[in-house]
């Protein structure tokens, strides 16, 4: 897909499942099963949707999924599907190898979001998947993942980081980042402290946003709509509320992270304040 002087390329990482509840927060299920219906685990649905940015001789991997670092217990937790086409195959199947990408940029560091940053190198040893490729950060969330608090620490693997601090391609950024020109992550509190949304800029009116966990699905656009996961729910509602309009009148593409269906579409808004996903045809 053409973004202006951006080529953008969603390759997903299989599937796997989630509680509904703590996807919805205080939200009721009898409101939320309306869109994502739940399993007899009361489990939804969910991917991971990564990105691919390419402009000129650079290529952006914008997260990099679940990863295969957990164990049979983990991935019956998770419900991992058997034989779906990870990150890897996604990436080699839009015609593009590990080597090829110059830059990964992390939304934040919970584990479905980074992990495949880092790979077994065949010794048992983990090393960057992406060999050439400085991975950006933001400091704060780096901070944060390496000393969490009890609430979130089952979130974070330093198995998914810690190599690459060892080998010396981190990028680590504050409020914003931009790792290629027309790529910028911004800070975006509410889910945790120093999560970011990306801003895609084209140039002119070629716009698009990759929301990360600020909005993680197609049904979580109402601003009320926060997962329980979120550390901060009142300042992700604000972050809503501040991001959303903007979305909206500029007409830009947005990029749900975690929606297995119809995961790029466009905001509207029906009335002040009320908005909603339409799917791209």
């Amino acid at each position: 897909m053409k973004l202006g002087e951006l080529t953008l390329t969603l390759v997903a990482d299989g599937e796997f499942r989630l509680d509904g509840g703590a996807m919805f927060g205080v939200v009721p299920k009898v409101l939320w099963q309306r869109h994502k219906p739940a399993d007899e685990r009361n489990r939804i649905r969910m991917t991971t949707n990564c990105l691919l940015v390419e402009r000129g001789d650079d290529l952006l991997l914008i997260e990099t999924g679940v990863g295969d670092k957990g164990d049979a217990k983990f991935r019956d937790v998770f419900g991992l599907a058997e034989g779906a086409t990870r990150l890897p195959e996604a990436i080699a199947a839009a015609g593009y190898a590990p080597g090829d990408v110059s830059h990964v940029l992390l939304t934040h560091l919970h584990f479905d979001h980074c992990g495949w940053s880092t790979i077994d190198d065949g010794t048992g040893r983990l090393v960057p998947a992406f060999p050439r490729a400085r991975y950006w950060i933001q400091r704060g969330e780096l901070a944060h993942a390496e000393a969490p608090n009890a609430r979130d620490r089952p979130s974070y693997d330093p198995r998914n980081w810690r190599p690459l601090l060892d080998a010396g391609v981190v990028e680590l950024f504050g409020d914003e980042g931009e790792p290629i020109p027309g790529v910028r992550a911004i800070r975006t509190p509410g889910h945790n402290a120093d999560m970011c949304i990306v801003k895609l800029d084209g140039g002119g009116d070629d716009v698009a946003v990759f929301w990360a966990d600020l909005v993680p699905t197609r049904a979580h656009v109402p601003v009320p709509w926060t997962m329980g996961f979120d550390l901060y729910p009142l300042e992700t509602m604000a972050n809503k509320e501040k991001w959303l309009p903007r979305a909206a009148a500029g007409g830009w593409l947005s990029i749900f992270v975690h929606e297995t269906d119809h995961p790029i579409g466009r905001l509207v808004e029906d009335r002040p304040g009320r908005f909603r996903a339409v799917p791209l045809e």
